[in-house]
């Protein structure tokens, strides 16, 4: 390269950016999100209709079977057949349940920017869930411990793209009757975010529903005005609503707080081994909970919800983020749209590390939610081994798809001054560069979608800083975060220290065992 003609073009580079002031760095909100893209099909409208009625036909021929009384009773004074524990569903009470449940939710957090809007198009992610095991590079793979609940929930809280909080991991040392006081305690000391409770039985729920109400600073008539917290409820396919989670319908249901609905139909094992059945029965085992709800609380909060997928035929061991994940998915979203209800899907990933194995399966379910038009995708961040653990440095490299997902959902502007003819065409000579164009001066600090955890450097860029691969950048970015994070500024003294009063109390009396 001539130097001349290279030492000229810094010249005028500088000449053209004396004076300029750098933009500041960008600012981002990820918090209220709307899917960008038009729901696709797998099924036509006819094959939808026919799988929507035979749903019905399996409610009212075949029924569900309910083991707990106090739901039966409910069914039966609904206008439900009742064979011992067999509950015959009609589609007039269906009908009637889909018609009283609210079509948009507003669920309520610690402060209002914090709020969520639960509908069709809008777009919530959940990070991964309910994990009895925690890995990372630094400790290794571990039953889930209390350490580790609180560390995953300052990683939900940091990230602006998790707009909820989740069950995230099992905290195995801490006693079962003792275990919702401290979820409770750290989800509202660590977050102002939309909370988790678990459905473990009355008086679990009950006392949560309390700390929670307080902790508000809201009376009995205004927590059971407006969800301020949210469970997830399984049915056991197939065809059956077990003793904690047919309670926790109906205790969700009985406050006004919102109930997650989400059966979990593995094809070949415990739906049919096809999309269209193992839709049709996921749909059927919905609507019968859905149902639940309406007839405890007609207008409760509830949210449609599936998690489909296939199991690996050699093995029996669930598989996530295969093709027919992926398209159990657009169905699942086809089913949902019929009920007009916000629903949600979810993505996972069954490889045991943080290896491409486990970025392939993730992004591939994340992608069919997306498409399916989920309104909140549970197990968006950090979940392998089919939600046997959680790790870290997944939530970290998770994080950076789902930042580019909410940078897509803001789309794309085309005014004046970003097509750019006076300030960017016009300024730049044929063959010449825009690095020193006004409009890439005004914007090359906030332009462009700042990375996480991804390395842009070349080669030798990269070996002289260390050689790290993605997974070694994720494990500095979480260590920061956990040993950096500070509580929401938001938190109340005084009411933390009336949560620990309650929670000694609570605690010296026996606490409340979970029931089965």
């Amino acid at each position: 390269m001539n130097t001349d003609s290279k030492a000229g073009r810094n010249r005028r580079r500088n000449r053209k950016t004396q004076g300029v002031k750098p933009a500041s760095k960008r600012k981002v909100d990820y918090h209220r999100l709307c899917n960008p893209f038009t729901p696709i099909d797998v099924f036509s409208a006819d094959q939808i209709a026919a799988m929507h009625e035979t749903a019905l036909k399996t409610l009212e021929e075949l029924g569900m079977r309910v083991l707990l009384p106090e739901a039966i009773d409910i069914f039966r004074q609904g206008g439900a057949r009742i064979d011992g524990d067999m509950v015959f569903i009609g589609r007039d009470m269906v009908e009637a349940a889909i018609s009283s449940a609210p079509k948009s939710i507003t669920a309520r957090a610690a402060v209002r920017e914090r709020d969520l809007t639960f509908e069709l198009g809008s777009l919530i992610f959940q990070p991964g869930a309910g994990a009895p095991h925690a890995t990372d590079l630094v400790r290794g793979r571990r039953p889930g411990s209390a350490s580790d609940y609180r560390e995953y929930t300052k990683l939900n809280h940091h990230f602006d793209v998790l707009q909820m909080l989740s069950p995230s991991v099992e905290p195995q040392d801490v006693p079962t009757n003792l275990r919702h006081y401290f979820t409770m305690e750290t989800q509202m000391t660590l977050s102002d975010k939309f909370p988790f409770v678990f459905s473990r039985g009355t008086p679990q729920v009950t006392q949560s529903f309390e700390m929670l109400r307080d902790f508000r600073a809201k009376s009995d008539d205004e927590f059971f005005a407006e969800p301020y917290c949210y469970t997830i409820i399984n049915t056991n396919s197939p065809r059956t609503l077990d003793i904690p989670m047919a309670q926790g319908l109906i205790d969700f249901a009985k406050h006004g707080q919102m109930s997650i609905v989400t059966p979990f139909t593995l094809m070949g094992a415990m739906a049919p081994i096809t999309v269209a059945g193992a839709i049709t029965l996921s749909h059927a085992e919905a609507l019968s909970a859905i149902t639940l709800t309406q007839l405890v609380n007609p207008g409760a909060p509830v949210c449609y919800g599936t998690f489909t997928s296939n199991v690996d035929m050699k093995s029996g061991a669930p598989a996530f983020g295969t093709p027919t994940h992926f398209q159990a998915s657009v169905a699942a979203g086809q089913m949902a749209r019929l009920t007009g209800l916000p629903w949600r899907c979810a993505a996972g990933s069954a490889s045991t590390s943080n290896d491409v194995q486990a970025a392939n399966e993730n992004q591939l379910g994340l992608w069919g939610c997306l498409m399916a038009g989920s309104t909140v995708i549970i197990h968006a961040a950090g979940w392998l081994e089919g939600g046997l653990t959680v790790s870290y440095e997944k939530i970290i490299t998770d994080v950076e798809v789902l930042n580019m997902i909410a940078e897509l959902c803001a789309g794309a502007s085309a005014s004046e001054d970003d097509i750019g003819f006076t300030n960017a065409l016009s300024q730049v000579e044929p063959s010449g560069h825009f690095f020193a164009a006004p409009q890439t001066m005004q914007r090359y600090n906030t332009e462009f979608y700042e990375p996480l955890v991804h390395d842009y450097a070349n080669f030798g860029t990269w070996t002289e800083k260390g050689s790290h691969d993605a997974n070694a950048r994720a494990t500095k970015v979480w260590q920061s975060i956990v040993n950096n994070d500070t509580p929401p500024e938001s938190i109340n003294a005084d009411r933390v220290a009336d949560l620990q009063e309650y929670i000694a109390k609570r605690t010296a009396e026996g606490g409340a065992p979970p029931e089965s």
